[in-house]
């Protein structure tokens, strides 16, 4: 059995994590493992169904709080468990140095795959980010990104265009995310939402990159013409307090649901009539590319790759519109596709993800 070491700051279900999760559960197992070394001590969402799928979870300090016991305690690691191949999931080159230590404590295959387009305008990140690639890029040997705009952010824009950088999509089981009548059902039922309601729909974590502030301002807009109508946001994160102090302020927190993290995305899903994307930046975002499998009408931010629109179901607006423009495009979207197949990309469908996965990051000593 090959086993993969992956280097992540913790399981949690965010974007990149759940990909490695659809990952994980597609693979045979008896042929391939996946092990996870995380930088928290506390209970992450996945830790439970990891180890039940044989995987092992190691707790190290962060770089950033401990870098000479991180670095001792990753050598560690990869050397007592004989690690020949270990996976890096970053966004940022300061994550290279990861796979240096990987590198020299004997790994044969470093992989990185990029989880986002930008770091947000942080000057100093941007420069770490900038002397991270000069520094450390050479111990990568495979270059994975979910879109154009991840590779080229995290990896430069010369093995972007050199074909260095190997695009591999956010797949996923088309079946299981698919639309539900009775999960719709259950959903709506749950939070006392009638059948007739118009519910517009929102996953992802409560920080700046998600636009929370001005998701609402589009969705008051949106309801004041609308009045039989819900926002449903999934999802946590450190700016939810203030989410729910600015949705009090705009006098629409009656009308909307803080769901908290679930794990019926289907159903959650199916309970929705539009989705809702108002993004600074992203990789490639999971939410998206489910939601269109599900049948749902998305409004996406235009600063998000364009490989998202895996369908037609996906239309693109510029943050630089005001809100009103946003809830006249939630006005004119189609309805939600129920129980109709829908043309898919197939190169999403993620046995075929998983086949490419494992070319791109498991040692083969042959």
């Amino acid at each position: 059995m090959k086993r993969l070491l992956c280097l992540i700051s913790r399981m949690d279900r965010g974007g990149a994590e759940t990909f490695l999760m659809k990952i994980y559960r597609t693979l045979d197992r008896n042929l391939y493992q996946m092990d996870f070394c995380v930088n928290v001590y506390s209970l992450c969402d996945y830790d439970e169904e990891i180890l039940s799928l044989g995987g092992k979870i190691f707790r190290i300090p962060a770089k950033s709080s401990n870098f000479i016991k991180y670095r001792k305690e990753l050598k560690k690691i990869v050397q007592e468990n004989n690690y020949e191949s270990v996976l890096r999931i970053t966004s940022n080159a300061v994550g290279f140095l990861d796979l240096k230590i990987a590198k020299k404590a004997g790994v044969k295959k470093c992989s990185c795959r990029s989880s986002n387009s930008s770091d947000g305008g942080n000057l100093i990140v941007s420069l770490a980010h900038f002397m991270g690639r000069l520094l450390w890029s050479k111990y990568i040997d495979s270059m994975i990104a979910p879109s154009d705009l991840a590779a080229k952010y995290t990896f430069g824009k010369r093995n972007y265009l050199n074909g260095r950088v190997k695009i591999l999509k956010n797949g996923l089981d088309f079946g299981q995310y698919s639309f539900d009548e009775q999960g719709r059902n259950i959903v709506r039922t749950e939070f006392n939402i009638s059948p007739d309601t118009f519910i517009v729909g929102h996953v992802g974590r409560f920080n700046k990159q998600k636009n929370h502030r001005f998701l609402l301002e589009i969705f008051k807009e949106y309801c004041q013409s609308n009045p039989n109508s819900v926002l449903l946001l999934v999802g946590r994160g450190d700016l939810k307090s203030n989410i729910i102090e600015y949705s009090q302020q705009l006098d629409i927190d009656k009308k909307i649901v803080f769901a908290g993290v679930r794990t019926d995305i289907q159903n959650v899903l199916s309970a929705m009539d539009c989705f809702l994307f108002p993004s600074f930046y992203e990789g490639m975002p999971n939410a998206i590319i489910e939601a269109q499998v599900n049948g749902l009408p998305c409004i996406v931010s235009d600063s998000i790759t364009k490989e998202v629109r895996i369908s037609n179901l996906v239309e693109f607006n510029s943050l630089s519109n005001p809100a009103s423009d946003w809830s006249t495009m939630i006005q004119n979207a189609p309805k939600r596709i129920k129980g109709i197949p829908i043309k898919l990309d197939p190169s999403y469908e993620i046995h075929s993800v998983t086949n490419q996965f494992i070319d791109c990051v498991f040692y083969d000593s042959i």
